[in-house]
């Protein structure tokens, strides 16, 4: 009795110091390689896109360098299309998704969120024409509108289940849902809240009206692999760190409060 006691304590240690080893892979990675992988679609003003180098900059670019310092790594960016950055993930192209990605339930089946980071929400931008017609994102649940918004979005979610007797139409890119509607092509484009409004600013002087009050409620999170509970429990940390010292504050002023940015794009 007592060898099959010590039999069964040997195999439950050595389940443990597996399990520990596989939570802990993807921070036993990093460190091996000596850099961090991030997952990102560079489209996304401005959680991250591409200046005129070809460089990716943005809030969420921001953030992965100061993640990667604080890990004493270099930083690697992919950049990778909307609708395979999930597998992407999962296939272990990169170690995390940092990529302005709303947080659900139905991502959260085959991926685990570290807390989120910012609250957005949906808005529109309309056609000109129709200012005096459309005062709320409501007022376009009508057959009459066609109403865009971005594929494997949230804010198509958004649309077809707010808006169901609206036409609708998807687009690859964020840019070529805005052109459509300021080339009158599409009465109205439903996105998230900070890049409707950097569009706006950019393209709808004359042309667009911003109805910028969100009409929902979007936590923006990291993404990472399931399982990894210490990789989970180290950006935990580093969020709560980087609020406390105020790096947070500072790169969220750089890019939601001032503009000097955009001249690093036009």
């Amino acid at each position: 009795m007592k060898k099959l006691v010590l039999l069964f304590v040997v195999l439950f240690a050595a389940m443990t110091l597996t399990a520990g080893n596989a939570l802990s892979a993807t921070l036993e990675e990093i460190q091996k390689r000596g850099s961090l992988r991030v997952g990102m679609e560079p489209g996304y003003m401005p959680f991250e896109l591409t200046n005129k180098k070809g460089e990716i900059i943005g809030f969420d670019a921001d953030m992965a360098k100061r993640m990667a310092k604080a890990m004493g790594v270099e930083l690697e960016l992919i950049s990778t299309a909307w609708d395979g950055i999930i597998p992407a993930l999962l296939t272990k192209k990169f170690d995390i998704i940092m990529s302005g990605m709303t947080l659900t339930q139905e991502r959260n089946l085959s991926i685990n969120f570290a807390t989120p980071y910012i609250l957005i929400g949906q808005t529109v931008l309309l056609n000109n024409k129709f200012a005096d017609e459309v005062k709320s994102y409501e007022d376009l649940n009508d057959p009459k509108y066609t109403v865009a918004s971005k594929l494997g979005t949230t804010g198509e979610q958004a649309t077809k289940r707010m808006l169901p007797n609206a036409k609708y139409i998807s687009y690859e890119t964020e840019q070529e849902g805005v052109m459509e509607v300021v080339n009158g092509r599409v009465d109205a484009f439903i996105y998230d809240m900070p890049f409707n409004a950097i569009a706006m600013a950019e393209k709808g002087e004359g042309k667009l009206v911003h109805l910028d009050e969100p009409f929902t409620k979007e936590p923006l999170a990291w993404a990472i692999r399931k399982g990894d509970v210490d990789f989970l429990n180290w950006l935990n940390n580093f969020m709560d760190q980087i609020k406390y010292d105020g790096v947070y504050d500072k790169i969220y002023h750089k890019w939601f409060q001032d503009d000097t940015w955009l001249r690093e794009i036009q």
